[in-house]
C-alpha cells in the first residue's frame, strides 16, 4: 500500500467527556468547536440532559452548546442514567453526583457492567457519599450525595478516571481534595480545571485541589483525538512508501507515550505546526514508512499510552526482535479483555505472541498477517488489527467492526484516503 493523504481526527474523546461535564458547572453558555461525536461521548451528553443540563446535539466538526447551572446544577433524573459502553460517563458522573442531594441510578451495557466501579465508589463513600453497587462493585450502582468530606486519597491504579472522579467531587463539595497515583496519569482534568481558575497543585505524583464557589463558561476548540491519530499514523509507518499527514492533534506528554513509543521503534513522527486550545498543545503530525525495532515498554510508561499498546503490538509484529510489554494488568479490564486478546488475535494471524501474568510477549516477523480477529465488540481492537491491511499481502478479516462508532465513527473510510494500492 502506498501512503497519501490528509486527516483530520475527531475531537479527543477524554477531552470532549470532561468539558461538557465541566460546562454544565459553569455559569452561563459555554461553547465547545470540535467535540467528538461518537456513542460514549453522547451516553455524556445524554446523561447530562436527564439531569437537567441544556446541551446541544454532538455533530462532527461542529459546535456544541451547553448551559451551566454552577456548582450544583442537577435536578434529578427521571429513571436510570444510562452510560451504554462508556466507563468515563460513569465514573466521572459518579464524582459530580456524590455532591448532590438526591438519588441517582447508573446502569450501562453488558460490556460496562463487567468493568471494575470499587476504584471509584471507594474514595467517594470515604467522601460521605452513600453508594449501593452490584456484586463486585459494578454496575448498576445507586448513589446519594449530599454534604462531601475533604479527603487524601492514595489511589491504588494510576487512572484519570479516579482522579477526575475526586477532583470533580471535591469541585461540587467545595472541599479541598488530592489524589496519589503510582504514576501520574493523563492530566486533561487539571489543564482544564486551571484554565477555569481553579487552583491545582502537582507535586510528584500527588494532585491537590482547591474549592472554589464558581466557575466561569468558556468557549475553546477540542484537540484531535491522539489514540485515534495513532491508527493512522500507523498506517503510514507500515505502508510501502509515501506519507500520512494528521492535522490538529492534541500532543499533550501525558497522552504522547506512543509517539515516544514509535520513535524508539525507528519510525519518528514529524512534529509540524503547533496550537494550543483549552490548555492543550496540538500540532499537525507526518509519518512516513520506516522498518521497526522491537520495543520493550516498562510499567510507568503505560498511563501515557494504554489505549494504543493493542496498536503498538500489532506494529511490534512487524518488528526485528522480541517487544516486551510489562505491566499492562489493566488491558484486562478495559471494554473486553484486551490483553488476552491481542495475544489470541496475534496469534490467528501467524504472529508467535504470548502472555506471561502482566506481560505480553511479540515476536516480530516478515510473513503477511492472515486470518480472522475477534474484536468482542472492542473499539480498539477493531481498529489495531485493521491498520494491518496496510502491509502487502495482508489478509486480515474482523468478525465485527461496527464498535469503531464508540470513538471514531469515521474511521474505515478516513484509513481508506490515506492507503491507496501500489
Amino acid at each position: 500500500m502506498i501512503a497519501r493523504g490528509e486527516v483530520t481526527v475527531p475531537g479527543d474523546k477524554s477531552i470532549t467527556h470532561r468539558a461538557l461535564l465541566l460546562a454544565a458547572l459553569a455559569d452561563g453558555r459555554c461553547a465547545l468547536r470540535s467535540p467528538l461525536a461518537a456513542a460514549d461521548t453522547r451516553a455524556t451528553a445524554a446523561a447530562l440532559r436527564r439531569l437537567g443540563i441544556a446541551v446541544g446535539r454532538l455533530t462532527e466538526g461542529r459546535v456544541v452548546a451547553v448551559t451551566g447551572g454552577g456548582l450544583h446544577p442537577f435536578r434529578p433524573a427521571n429513571g436510570v442514567l444510562d452510560c451504554h459502553n462508556s466507563g468515563t460517563t460513569a465514573r466521572l458522573l459518579l464524582g459530580l453526583l456524590a455532591g448532590h442531594g438526591f438519588e441517582s441510578r447508573l446502569t450501562g451495557d453488558r460490556s460496562l457492567r463487567r468493568r471494575p466501579m470499587a476504584r471509584v465508589t471507594e474514595p467517594l463513600r470515604a467522601m460521605g457519599a452513600a453508594i449501593q453497587a452490584a456484586d463486585g462493585e459494578r454496575l448498576p450502582i445507586a448513589i446519594h450525595g449530599g454534604p462531601l468530606a475533604p479527603l487524601a486519597w492514595r489511589s491504588p491504579v494510576a487512572s484519570a478516571q479516579v482522579k477526575t472522579a475526586v477532583l470533580f467531587a471535591g469541585l461540587v463539595g467545595r472541599v479541598s481534595v488530592s489524589v496519589t497515583e503510582p504514576v501520574i496519569s493523563r492530566d486533561h482534568t487539571e489543564r482544564l480545571l486551571r484554565l477555569l481558575g481553579v487552583r491545582v497543585t502537582v507535586e510528584g505524583t500527588t494532585t491537590s485541589v482547591e474549592p472554589v464557589e464558581s466557575l466561569p463558561a468558556f468557549d475553546g476548540e477540542i484537540p484531535g483525538d491522539m489514540s485515534s491519530a495513532a491508527y493512522l499514523l500507523a498506517a503510514g509507518v507500515l505502508a510501502e512508501s509515501g506519507e500520512v499527514v494528521v492535522k490538529n492533534v492534541g500532543i499533550n506528554p501525558t497522552r504522547s507515550g506512543f509517539l515516544r513509543a514509535l520513535e524508539r521503534m525507528g519510525a519518528a513522527v514529524e512534529v509540524g505546526e503547533r496550537w494550543v486550545s483549552l490548555g492543550e498543545p496540538g500540532a499537525t503530525l507526518v509519518a512516513r514508512p520506516a522498518p521497526l525495532s522491537f520495543l520493550v515498554v516498562d510499567p510507568f510508561e503505560i498511563p501515557s499510552m494504554v489505549d494504543e499498546v493493542p496498536l503498538l503490538a500489532c506494529l511490534a509484529s512487524r518488528a526485528a526482535g522480541t517487544s516486551v510489554f510489562r505491566g499492562v494488568g489493566e488491558l484486562r479490564v478495559k471494554e473486553s479483555d484486551r490483553l488476552a486478546l491481542v495475544a489470541a488475535n496475534l496469534v490467528a494471524l501467524g504472529v508467535a505472541a504470548r502472555t506471561e501474568g502482566d506481560t505480553l510477549i511479540v515476536e516480530g516477523g516478515e510473513a503477511p498477517p492472515r486470518g480472522r480477529v475477534t474484536t468482542a465488540g472492542d473499539h480498539r481492537l477493531a481498529m489495531a488489527f485493521a491498520v494491518l491491511r496496510a502491509i502487502p499481502g495482508a489478509e486480515v478479516e474482523l468478525d465485527d467492526a461496527r464498535s469503531v462508532a464508540i470513538s471514531y465513527p469515521n474511521f474505515f473510510r478516513d484509513l481508506a484516503s490515506v492507503l491507496h494500492p501500489s
